[in-house]
């Protein structure tokens, strides 16, 4: 009868990892690729070495101070294809030439892909300093706070592998379980893939999670150096509060063109014209 239990489980876990594996590519970052450009760290991307050339000129003219070239080839770059290590130079270049909002936007959208990234999150907080407004947001209660600090840690990719890494594992303990004659190897199997079980389906959990903010952004950046929030979405709507740039803000209602419903931290919502603002 156990037997035919841990059958099933298996078999469900299957459909777990399948469908957990489904994740979108996201560039890793590793520290052999990071060399030192100024006071912040600038990262090489394997996928791009076609186009070493290219982004050497503009690592060449964040070094020369020329911040206006160095964003030209950095956005050219990102017209291939995203990556957290371009974005993240992009936001440099973008901080070195006094655009804050669209400093701020690189870095989030470089966290974005390298979540558990130190640097991005240090120069995301240097550059969110600068920035006029300040929202106290509505804090989550531990448990939620803590679980989203734990998927964020890891890039979707790393907890896709890690979900390969502990199914692997959880094959061996039940390999154990079922071939091994010593009853002390017999719970021992049995006991370490109850904890590989776990660990499997909290991996693709995740895995899942960080897939889903990557495919649906419903976070942006205000653009605009201030926009009037207002009650509807029309010039002629009662003016509510003003916004400035740099301030990131979360989309309520995303249905129409020309205007964006918008909610800060603090729970607060309101109408932004579309051209104020650009996705993460």
């Amino acid at each position: 009868m156990m037997k035919k239990i841990i059958s099933l489980t298996f078999t469900m876990l299957m459909t777990v990892v399948v469908w957990g594996q489904g994740t979108v590519e996201a560039d890793t970052l590793s520290a052999k690729d990071s060399v030192s450009i100024g006071s912040h760290t600038e990262f090489s991307a394997a996928k791009l070495l076609e186009d070493n050339v290219t982004k050497a000129q503009g690592d060449s003219a964040y070094m020369r101070n020329d911040y206006a070239s160095a964003i030209q080839i950095y956005e050219s770059l990102l017209k291939k294809g995203e990556a957290s290590e371009i974005y993240y130079n992009l936001g440099n270049s973008y901080y070195k030439a006094d655009d804050i909002a669209k400093a701020i936007l690189n870095y989030e959208r470089a966290l974005l892909l390298q979540p558990g990234n130190a640097d991005i999150r240090a120069n995301l907080e240097i550059a969110r300093s600068k920035t006029i407004d300040k929202v106290a947001s509505v804090p989550d209660i531990f448990f939620v706070a803590w679980t989203k600090s734990l998927i964020n840690c890891l890039s979707v990719d790393v907890w896709a592998k890690l979900g390969i890494v502990f199914f692997i594992l959880l094959l061996v303990s039940f390999s154990l379980f079922f071939f091994s004659k010593q009853v002390v190897w017999k719970k021992s199997g049995f006991i370490a893939g109850v904890i590989f079980l776990v660990f499997v389906i909290l991996s693709n959990i995740f895995a899942s999670e960080q897939k889903n903010e990557l495919m649906n952004r419903n976070k942006a950046i205000i653009l605009s150096p201030s926009v009037t929030v207002r009650s509807t979405p029309s010039e002629s709507g009662t003016s509510l509060f003003v916004l400035h740039e740099g301030h990131k803000i979360e989309i309520k209602d995303n249905s129409m063109r020309e205007w964006k419903e918008i909610r800060l931290e603090d729970g607060k919502v309101g109408w932004v014209p579309t051209s104020a603002l650009e996705i993460i």
